[in-house]
Formats: structure tokens, sequence, C-alpha cells
């Protein structure tokens, strides 16, 4: 019997090893050397908010995986033989396979900061953060400061975190502007005043230099590049981005680069080994997409993509209309097809921007100002839906239409009474539109 064996148990590899076994008889292996069973990690701050427990981020019950299989394996696969298709674990023991998918996903970048392996300084990505987090940061006795570095996802998620449990935060954020390699300046600027309004220590325009031991070799402090200033700090989050956990594959014959090089088909340069989720990396980007999307939806997409090609039915990879979530802190965002930041604009794009007098609603349209094709959609503190949207940038709809339908991808009803007319009417003063 074919043996397929998965390594990584995130999103990827468990949406590829249930598609899989839609499909097939086939003998399935999930190898993590992270957790038992799967998790979903974007739930794991509300663990520590208290909203759940974290048997409450399994999707599955754990009788599943034997009703439906799928074999489990908890281990660290050290290397790669991909002549005999054996896979070395740490441990000593070996395991053959037919067919390999590497879904291992990602890890958090760290630069080469003095101090950066201390106990106290971690990510917030695996479950063995999150359990660090609660050993070190417990309380605001035992945590008595937090210093977060890098002003991504992550970081805004640490920083709301620690904010429930009234921990002083101080969140150092190297770009003049908080996620302004993303987001358009107004959008910025909003998100900067309210992450200052739920009193986080913003420091933007700041690097970290280095992280000070005590005498036990744990956090006391860290100093900041640009004044030399010294924080003290029991905690230190390193939020700076991820990369992919690709460190085992190094000396195997598999094409790496910043990823586990992929083409369309998610095949590598190997026959028979495959790589989905954040650990692959496109040799050619598909659209406007980059080569490498660290994104919980696209690694779900591969996965159900790959599955296909196991069983018999290769299809390309193929994501669609660009779209993502997040929160920060209150304010619930959304953004489908393309708006770029205000550097990365290219000429043709215009945007149409509205903010809401409370400083926590916004929108921004980007569309063709030569032909005035709707581009893309970001949503601020207003839900809207995903396939009424998705709808209008397949069929290319222009921007007015999308303005005088703005109601049909109302996700709230409450939208259309509240905000629509406003919008409608600040597009009509700022374009001129009859």
């Amino acid at each position: 019997m074919e043996h397929i064996v998965i390594i990584g148990n995130g999103i990827s590899g468990v949406t590829a090893a249930r598609h899989i076994r839609k499909l097939s008889d086939k003998k399935i292996t999930i190898i993590s050397a992270e957790t038992d069973y799967f998790f979903s990690r974007t739930a794991l701050m509300y663990v520590y908010m208290g909203h759940m427990k974290f048997e409450h981020t399994q999707p599955y019950e754990n009788w599943f995986w034997e009703k439906n299989n799928i074999n489990l394996k908890k281990g660290y696969v050290k290397t790669i033989d991909t002549h005999s298709k054996t896979l070395h674990f740490a441990e000593g023991v070996t395991l053959t396979y037919n067919k390999l998918i590497i879904a291992t996903g990602s890890k958090p970048n760290k630069f080469g900061w003095p101090g950066q392996d201390l106990k106290g300084v971690m990510g917030m990505y695996h479950k063995q953060d999150l359990e660090n987090l609660e050993f070190h940061a417990p309380n605001n006795k035992v945590c008595k400061r937090a210093v977060i570095v890098g002003g991504g996802l992550i970081g805004i998620e640490l920083a709301e975190m620690l904010n429930s449990r009234n921990i002083p935060v101080t969140f150092l954020v190297r770009e003049s502007s908080f996620w302004n390699g993303v987001l358009p300046d107004g959008e910025s600027e909003m998100i900067n005043r309210h992450i200052k309004n739920h009193h986080i220590d913003l420091r933007l325009a700041t690097n970290l230099k280095e992280i000070i031991p005590d005498e036990n070799g744990k956090v006391k402090s860290i100093i900041i590049e640009e004044t030399g200033e010294e924080i003290l700090c029991d905690v230190v989050g390193l939020t700076a981005g991820v990369s992919p956990n690709i460190d085992f594959l190094k000396d195997s014959n598999i094409e790496t680069g910043k990823g586990v090089k992929v083409n369309h088909f998610l095949e590598t340069n190997i026959p028979d080994i495959y790589a989905i989720g954040d650990c692959a990396e496109q040799h050619e980007a598909i659209g406007n997409r980059r080569p490498i999307e660290a994104v919980w939806y696209t690694g779900r997409m591969m996965g159900e993509t790959i599955a296909q090609t196991i069983c018999g039915n290769k299809i390309p990879y193929n994501p669609g209309h660009w779209f993502n979530s997040a929160k920060f802190f209150d304010i619930e965002y959304q953004t489908y097809g393309w708006v770029h930041n205000s550097k990365n604009k290219p000429d043709y794009e215009q945007h149409f921007h509205w903010k809401h007098d409370d400083d926590t609603k916004c929108i921004t349209i980007a569309f063709d100002k030569n032909t005035n094709e709707f581009l893309g959609f970001n949503t601020f503190g207003i839900r809207m839906r995903h396939e009424t949207f998705n709808t209008w940038l397949t069929e290319k709809r222009p921007i007015d239409y999308v303005i005088n339908h703005l109601a049909e991808a109302n996700f709230d009803p409450e939208f259309y009474q509240r905000y629509e007319k406003e919008i409608l009417k600040a597009y009509n003063n700022q374009f001129q539109t009859v």
C-alpha cells in the first residue's frame, strides 16, 4: 500500500491528510515534534487571555485520527535520504515513504541580537511559546514589564495578550508607522493611535540593540539601538516576522531558497516530494502574491490541492484573489484584492479613503485611475462579506458600482443605515462624480 508521509501537523499538513483520506485508502502518517494533536495556532492567544482552554484549540477529538486511519508520530526529523526514501529521526529511528509532503511551517526570525536566547525571550508561534509566556509572565507581579520587538500581526497579538493581564508593554517597531510596509498611511496612523489608546508604550522607528541578562541567565533589560536607553523588563517577545522552518533540509538534495522551492503543482525538484504552507517557496510568484505566503487559509488551500494531485487528479495551486484578516486590539481588519501601501503603490492605483469620526473604523478602496476598475478593499472595524468582494474582483466591476452596492457586501446589516450614505457622500465629494 502506498505510504504518504507528512512532516508537520499544522493546517497545511492536516488538511492534506484529511483530503487524501477522503479520496483514498492510502496509508497516511503525520509527523510532529511540537504537539501530539493538531491545534489552531491562531487561537493560542485566547488561551492565555482566558477565553478558552488549550484543548478547545483542537478542532478534532483525539479519537478522530485513529477512526480515520491517520497515523500520528511524535518526533523530530533530522535528515531525509531521498534516494532510499527514508526519514532519519533525532531519536535514532527511521521511517520510509512512497510520497513525502513537507509542511513544517515557520519559525520566528532572530537577527543575531546579543541575548536573544536568554530565558524569558520567546516568539509567539508554537505551543512551547505559550507555555514559556505562562511561566515567565503569569501576572504583573512576576513580569513587571514586557518588551515586544517587531511590529507585525504576531507582535500586536502578543501586546493584546499581555495587556489582558495588566502587564505593561513597550512595543519596539522598526518602521516609522505601525505595519506601514503593508497598510496605506491613513490606516497605519489610525492603528498607531489605537495601540497608544490601550496604554501600550509604542516606540516607532526604534530598533533593539541587545538583551541584557541577570546573574541567572534570565532577561533583565533591553538596550535601544538609537538612544542607548535601557528598559528593565522580565520578558522579551521577538515578533519580527517568521521564516520557513527548513533547517533540517540543509544537507539534503531538495532545492531550497528561503523556503522549499516548488512549482505551481507544489512539486519540489525531487520526484514524489512536495512542499506546502509557510515553508513552500514558489519558483515564480503567482500574480501579485509573494513567493512565500505564511497565511492560514493559503496553507489550507495548498493542503487541498496536493491531496488531489497525490490521489491522481493533478491540479496546479490556484489561490484566487488575495484575502487576509487580522485584529488590532478591538479593531477587526479584512483585505480583499490589492490595496498597496503608500510607498509601493503602482502609478495607476488610486485610493478612496473614508474614516469614521470615532477613529476606529475606516475603509480604503483601490481602483485603476485609467479604467476605474475595482482592485482591492481594506476595511477596519466594519465586517464585510468575502464572497461579494471576490465576485466583484472576478467581474472587474468599476469603483462606482462597488460604492453604490456596498450594502450588498455588509456582513452586519446595521452598516447600511449607519455608514453607507456617509461613504457615498465622501466619495462623491472627493471624486466629484454625479
